[in-house]
């Protein structure tokens, strides 16, 4: 199967008997994502959000579609700790497998705020719920990869770049200044990605990557304020794909031969290895230091 000629639909392997999860499975990329897994007989799809209603639509277009896999939705705020705790714990008591964990949800660009335990709200959302959801499920990852191939999926985006590195002391506030919301959410897309390198380094058991989907019109741009929008599309013209093809580039990290991934690597779309990542991407120091400040902050929900 060669990246560039991808096509989920002849591509993608026979998923029977595999256990999958998907943040953000409720609309956007996971949804598509889910609806595309789904035709390839996993045993069970959780798709998580906040949203019951969007989820029933998501699982009904599974179901109308002639897929029998069962797909549970699992509710699940990112920016509150204890909701991801408590969503984990749900899957840890309800399965003896995980074999993908797709960490697809997040908000970008953002006005200032805060988490319900008192992070920067995109910090606090794209980065530190979805490290609390790995570390509770790390267990029962592992359990798999005994026997199977266990893969973690981290969405990032190109948006890291607007990062020069993470200050740890300043997570805790809503960091607000010049061109604040996309600094914010480059802060947590470089967390984003350095956390996928670390978790890989240190859990090579299995395999994790981070990658970006690309510019997709999604709910994430279109749900944007008008100034932000317009600098997303016009920085990116004849870039935008729709949601169907922009759920490629993770689609394909679940789909290729184990050897054609690079544990702990950042991929473009589809399935490309950047050259020019920046400095802060590969500071295996950064991601050291992320990992400790992140274990600090979820050691009370573990």
């Amino acid at each position: 199967m060669s990246a560039t000629t991808f096509n989920p639909d002849k591509d993608m392997p026979d998923m029977s008997g595999k256990v999958i999860l998907i943040t953000g499975g409720t609309a956007g990329l996971g949804a598509e994502s889910a609806k595309r897994l789904a035709k390839k007989s996993p045993a069970h799809i959780y798709i998580s959000g906040r949203n019951a209603a969007a989820a029933d639509k998501v699982i009904q277009e599974i179901r109308q579609a002639g897929s029998k896999t069962a797909v549970t939705f699992l509710k699940c705020d990112l920016a509150s700790l204890e909701s991801v705790k408590q969503a984990a714990e749900k899957v840890l008591k309800s399965e003896s497998r995980l074999d993908i964990l797709m960490c697809n949800a997040g908000i970008m660009a953002v006005p200032p705020g805060l988490t319900t335990d008192g992070y920067e709200i995109q910090f606090g959302t794209n980065h530190l719920g979805h490290a609390l959801l790995i570390r509770k499920l790390l267990p029962l990852l592992e359990a798999t990869a005994a026997a199977a191939d266990v893969r973690v999926i981290i969405l990032t985006s190109v948006g890291y770049k607007f990062a020069r590195g993470i200050n740890f002391d300043e997570v805790r506030s809503r960091q607000e200044g010049t061109l604040g919301s996309w600094m914010r959410y480059g802060r947590s897309k470089l967390a984003n990605l350095l956390y996928a390198s670390e978790l890989a380094r240190r859990y090579p058991a299995l395999t994790s990557v981070s990658l970006t989907p690309g510019v997709v019109s999604t709910g994430l741009v279109d749900n944007l304020s008008r100034f932000n929008r317009a600098f997303v599309y016009v920085t990116n013209i004849g870039q935008v794909v729709k949601p169907e093809k922009g759920a490629y580039n993770q689609l394909w990290a679940v789909s290729t031969l184990k050897n054609g991934l690079q544990n702990g690597q950042f991929y473009e779309p589809v399935g490309a290895l950047p050259n020019n990542l920046s400095d802060a991407a590969k500071d295996a120091k950064l991601a050291k230091q992320l990992w400790e400040w992140t274990e600090t902050a979820i050691k009370a929900y573990m």
